[in-house]
């Protein structure tokens, strides 16, 4: 499985004694949340070391970047560079507890309507399950296909447009027509458009019609005419192909001593209305292979350096239409985080799959 953005080797970097230090010390923070000294190391880390040589050890971690000390006397914390070595090279991942596998098989068994509701509701098991923020991407518009459209006339030469997706999904647009129509001549646009663009995607049958108006209109006939004037309508109406997420669970963040500073929180809940800033991680995300994790400043966001991403992508016919991950603290358990993450996508591409 793959799980991050890039490979360091640790045996070219440190020692053996170094590497177990820096895992020790790690694993202390992640779970205490608190700067860890030379005392506590030598209890933890089972190597048979004295309190000396642990701080001169701690001394060449923070000389290479590894860790950092807020206060001479305080012990010491890892950096991002320290985070992203641990992933890498010295993370075991836990498998999950049978009743965690159970949890997450059980949330996502749903009668949820269509596929933004299945989204909504992973997003928001992730952020129960590992009390963080659960995000999830819509699926590619691309890969949802127009079943079937139907029109209903409205008052004031409307239109309401039924368009059924992937079989099952609904969606419904209000289109102003440039005159009144009949029930019957719906109904008969309805049906050549049916046969025409069924089955395409929405992007792909938008590109159709545009394709259709420009040929010559000396070859159509009036009900060709209104129908590729009438779809037009109605895929201008549509969202537009960008990538749309669901977010969970965000105050959790604020349970977190590190990002519990209000203005942070401000800024940080502001980026996530925004969407600009995560949409552009949750991209590459949804270009790579496998789990991914993004740690602190890797993100290239004043706002993240302290916010780790872990994300992996799902698909629908082994195809990858979206990503799905957990937003918290860099001292996040990923030994934790990362198989529930990798599960949770292959259970929605899974459950999508199952909803076609």
């Amino acid at each position: 499985m793959e799980r991050t953005i890039s490979e360091h080797n640790a045996d070219d970097v440190l020692s053996e004694r170094a590497q177990l230090l820096l895992k020790a010390l790690i694993e202390n923070y992640i779970r205490d949340g608190q700067p860890v000294g030379s005392r506590t190391l030598s209890r933890d880390s089972g190597l048979s070391l004295s309190s000396a040589t642990i701080r001169n050890v701690m001394a060449d971690l923070e000389g290479l970047g590894f860790v950092a000390s807020r206060h001479t006397s305080a012990g010491r914390i890892p950096t991002d560079k320290g985070y992203r070595l641990f992933v890498d090279s010295l993370l075991k991942v836990k498998p999950l507890e049978l009743n965690e596998i159970e949890e997450i098989q059980r949330g996502l068994v749903t009668d949820a309507q269509n596929g933004r509701s299945l989204v909504q509701i992973a997003s928001q098991m992730l952020s129960n399950v590992t009390h963080m923020a659960g995000v999830v991407t819509l699926p590619n518009p691309h890969y949802v296909a127009l079943t079937q459209i139907e029109f209903i006339g409205l008052s004031d030469n409307r239109a309401l447009a039924i368009m059924v997706m992937n079989n099952r999904e609904v969606q419904n647009r209000v289109v102003q027509l440039d005159r009144h129509y009949a029930p019957e001549e719906l109904k008969r646009v309805a049906n050549y458009l049916n046969e025409v663009i069924g089955g395409r995607s929405l992007p792909d049958a938008r590109a159709h019609i545009v394709a259709q108006l420009q040929e010559t209109r000396q070859h159509m006939n009036r009900l060709m005419l209104d129908a590729i004037q009438m779809a037009q309508k109605v895929f201008d109406s549509s969202p537009d192909d960008k990538m749309e997420y669901v977010i969970a669970g965000e105050t959790n963040l604020m349970g977190f001593a590190e990002l519990s500073n209000v203005d942070r929180l401000r800024r940080l809940f502001e980026a996530f209305n925004e969407k600009r800033d995560i949409l552009h991680i949750l991209d590459i995300c949804l270009r790579a292979d496998g789990v991914q994790i993004f740690i602190g400043q890797e993100s290239g966001y004043s706002i993240l350096d302290d916010i780790s991403v872990v994300s992996a992508p799902y698909t629908i016919d082994n195809r990858v239409v979206g990503v799905l991950g957990v937003i918290g603290p860099t001292r996040m358990a990923y030994e934790r985080v990362i198989p529930i993450v990798d599960l949770t996508a292959k259970l929605l591409g899974s459950a999508l799959n199952a909803r076609k």
